[in-house]
This record gives structure tokens, C-alpha cells and sequence, in this order.
């Protein structure tokens, strides 16, 4: 791996559009070829794939998901074919913690040489990443989600295939040499960088990772794994709560329904108790669609909570409860 083969964008979002759009003006696709992705990606890689295929006319395959909001990996390997150019897969799901298996995922594909990008947006923070491990054609994530500031986050790309893709943009810095007849790029990983980088979004995105990695990720994992089994056991005992995804492999996330009461109703009121939820589709229409929902309520736990917090949101949930009955 090489320090050129990181390219610094503004998130995931910009990581994943940049490879889609960099691969559509280069000639790797053809009519009729097919990219692969999951029922459980975030927007964000859905509509560059789309757009993509709009323009290029290709075809989007959907890798279901089980009950449990596990990925299929048989039904993975049934879409795999021929025209297959490219697989993008969540790392692990925003909406649901899903961890996928993404290792298992990216040695299929490569046995018939597909690249792979995976969106570690919610993976980065919670699991310790070796992209050589992996060995992922692409990776993304965004800074905020690693304690870091919006508007900066990291695109890795193997430099095979960075080499032979154009460029996302055009401007300043990317560039080796201008004339009015013919531009030659810089190189990498310059050639993607164009313009004025965000200079203390890079810095603080550094710090943010020092001290992130100051931690041992393997004892991050650990407490955040107690988190979520007692936040799962405790938030059942309320009756007419039903969590949504319940994959033997989860991260620290509760996507969670009650009864008779909409999330947007049980982020609201349980604000004025001083808790922090999301709710709505997270950014995920076509999964929370998949469970017949319009949205979800979610409780994410991170390194810094606490066993009392869970307790706290537990209570709070009561009193939503008792405001319904």
C-alpha cells in the first residue's frame, strides 16, 4: 500500500461518486454490463450507481436481505455473472449494525477478477481496518464519523485501478502540464485532488484518527459489544418494542419500533430528557421499505457511552410509552 493510493475527498459520499464517475468516463463499462450492490446500502451507494447506469446503460443487481437483516450470500453468488464489472457493499449497515462479510464478499468476486469497493463509513469507527486484509479494490469513509469534522474523509484506491481512471474533476494541482490543445495529469494521488484541498479538514481529520487510534480498537469493540447486548436485552423488556435487524453479527446500533408510536414521536419526547436518537430511514428508503416501515427509531452506542446511559433511555422510553396508553 502507498500513500498515493489515498485520495482525500469531502466523505464517503464524494468517494464512492468519484470512483463511479471516474469509471464512467474512462472504458470500462459497456452496454449491458452489471454492477452489483445490497438491499442494505445507504443512498449513497445507490444514486451513483443509478446515475451511472443511466448513462452508460447497465444494469444494478440487489443482493436481498433475510429477516434478520443478514446479507445473502447465496443469492450474492447467484448474481455474480459474466457482464459483472464492479460490487459495492456496505461494510456495516447505518440503519441496521449489520456487520457483512465483506472479506467472504470480496474473495468471491475476485475469483472472476471483479473489483470491490466497500463503504466503511460506519465500519472505521467501531472495528479495527487492514484494506490490505481485506483486500478491497476501494474503501471510503467520512471524517465525522471518527470524531473528526464534516467535509473531509478518505477514498483508498488500489493504483492499478487509479491509474487507468480519469479524472473525477478538473482544475489546479491535478495537473502535470496545461496547454490549450492537451492537459496531462499529475500523479496520484494529485490527479484526483483538484483545486484547493481543505487543508484543516485534513488536519483535523489526522487528529481525529491519533486519537482514535490511541485506543485499543479490539477493547473499543469489546465495550461496545456490551453495550449492545444489554441494550438489546433492556429495551425488550418493553412491551410492544420490536428491534429491526437482529444479525448474529452486529455493531453498536438499535433500530428499534414500538406500537402504536411513530420514531418521530419517540426522538421528539425523548429530546426533552436530554437523548440523542435518529429516526426516519436513515438514509436507507429501500431497506426500511424491505421490513414494510416508513422509519425506524435508532440508539447508537459509541466508545464514550456508558451502561447508566442505556438505563437512562430505557426509562425515558417508559415514560413514551405511558404517554400512549
Amino acid at each position: 500500500m502507498s500513500v498515493a493510493e489515498i485520495i482525500f475527498v469531502r466523505g464517503a459520499t464524494e468517494g464512492i461518486n468519484l470512483v463511479a464517475n471516474s469509471l464512467c468516463r474512462s472504458s470500462y463499462f459497456n452496454e449491458g454490463d452489471e454492477i452489483i450492490i445490497s438491499h442494505m446500502e445507504h443512498h449513497s451507494n445507490i444514486v451513483p450507481w443509478q446515475l451511472l447506469c443511466n448513462r452508460k446503460k447497465l444494469h444494478l443487481k440487489v443482493v436481498p436481505v433475510n429477516n434478520k437483516g443478514e446479507f445473502i450470500f447465496e443469492e450474492y453468488e447467484k448474481l455474480i455473472s459474466e457482464k459483472t464489472k464492479l460490487v459495492s457493499i456496505v461494510h456495516i449497515s447505518n440503519a441496521l449494525g449489520t456487520i457483512n462479510p465483506v472479506k467472504k464478499i470480496v474473495d468471491k468476486a475476485h475469483e472472476y477478477n471483479i473489483p470491490v469497493l466497500l463503504d466503511g463509513a460506519q465500519a472505521v469507527p467501531h472495528t479495527k481496518v487492514d484494506v490490505q486484509k481485506l483486500d478491497c479494490d476501494f474503501y471510503v469513509f467520512s471524517g465525522h464519523k471518527v470524531f473528526g469534522p464534516t467535509g473531509i474523509g478518505v477514498l483508498y484506491g488500489k493504483t492499478e485501478f487509479l491509474d487507468k481512471m480519469e479524472p473525477f474533476q478538473g482544475g489546479g494541482d491535478m495537473i502535470s502540464e496545461v496547454t490549450f490543445e492537451k492537459t496531462t495529469y499529475d500523479d496520484l494521488p494529485q490527479k484526483f485532488e483538484a483545486g484547493t484541498p481543505n487543508i484543516v479538514g485534513g488536519i483535523a481529520l489526522g487528529a481525529a484518527i491519533d486519537y482514535l487510534t490511541s485506543f485499543d480498537m479490539k477493547e473499543i469493540s469489546e465495550h461496545e459489544e456490551k453495550l449492545l447486548k444489554y441494550g438489546t436485552e433492556k429495551l425488550l423488556e418493553i412491551e410492544g418494542l420490536k428491534i429491526i435487524g437482529t444479525s448474529e453479527h452486529k455493531a453498536s446500533v438499535i433500530s428499534f419500533v414500538i406500537d402504536g408510536i411513530h420514531p418521530y414521536d419517540i426522538g421528539t419526547i425523548i429530546d426533552t430528557d436530554g437523548i440523542a436518537i435518529r429516526t426516519g430511514h436513515h438514509c436507507t428508503m429501500p431497506l426500511i421499505k424491505r421490513f414494510n416501515l416508513s422509519a425506524t427509531a435508532r440508539a447508537s452506542f459509541s466508545m464514550y457511552n456508558k451502561i447508566e446511559e442505556i438505563d437512562h433511555l430505557y426509562n425515558a422510553l417508559l415514560k413514551v410509552k405511558k404517554m400512549f396508553s
